[in-house]
């Protein structure tokens, strides 16, 4: 073994010793929060997972999503019509310890992300937006409106690239729900993975 490899393995090891923070959530089976992250007021489905140095807050995420690393989701957000957006003014904590008034600002909108959503490194989602069962956001993409089942979006703000399949199959998949199939079923039924139309015959029949 190379000493590049070496020092890779450290360094990968001193990164999931960090752990992760994770406060008034629910994961569901399987589903994972690398270390580094911040899991807060939301849930995850079953076999999802979150990546290294997230910041997840008051969101519901369904199964079978993946979420790279980086990822913001309801991050705070400052007021905007008051004389001025520093924290000094209203009541938080964070890094500054002087209050000149203690307002509180309107609670954040719940996110809600469907199953079998995948996104990239570095993405931002704005709190209070959909986002569709299948939909694919790009890295480094900042995500402000909700995003319909099955697109493929990216950029600053993020917009359709495309959908991923036609609107006859998106809406078939849609229908039968292969998320919530009982295991045995979605086994033998995996081996079609790669082709969607044989694979939504074989969960119809």
């Amino acid at each position: 073994m190379g000493i590049d490899m070496i020092k890779y393995l450290w360094a990968k090891l001193m990164l999931k010793m960090r752990g992760s923070a994770i406060k008034n959530s629910v994961l569901g089976y399987d589903s994972k929060i690398e270390s580094g992250s911040h899991f807060i007021n939301s849930t995850m489905g079953k076999y999802s997972f979150c990546g290294y140095n997230c910041f997840i807050n008051n969101c519901e995420i369904g199964s079978f999503c993946s979420i790279a690393g980086n990822v913001v989701i309801g991050g705070g957000s400052h007021p905007l019509e008051w004389i001025s957006t520093s924290p000094v003014f209203y009541n938080n904590r964070d890094s500054i310890k002087t209050k000149f008034s203690r307002y509180d600002r309107d609670e954040l909108p719940r996110t809600y992300i469907g199953n079998d959503v995948w996104i990239g490194d570095g993405v931002h989602v704005k709190a209070g937006v959909r986002i569709g069962t299948g939909a694919v956001i790009g890295m480094g993409s900042v995500v402000t409106k909700d995003i319909e089942p099955y697109s493929i979006v990216a950029g600053v703000p993020a917009k359709l690239i495309r959908r991923r399949f036609d609107d006859d199959t998106c809406q078939k998949l849609l229908e039968i729900e292969w998320w919530n199939m009982d295991e045995e079923k979605l086994k033998n039924c995996a081996v079609y993975v790669k082709e969607p139309s044989v694979f939504i015959r074989e969960v119809m029949k």
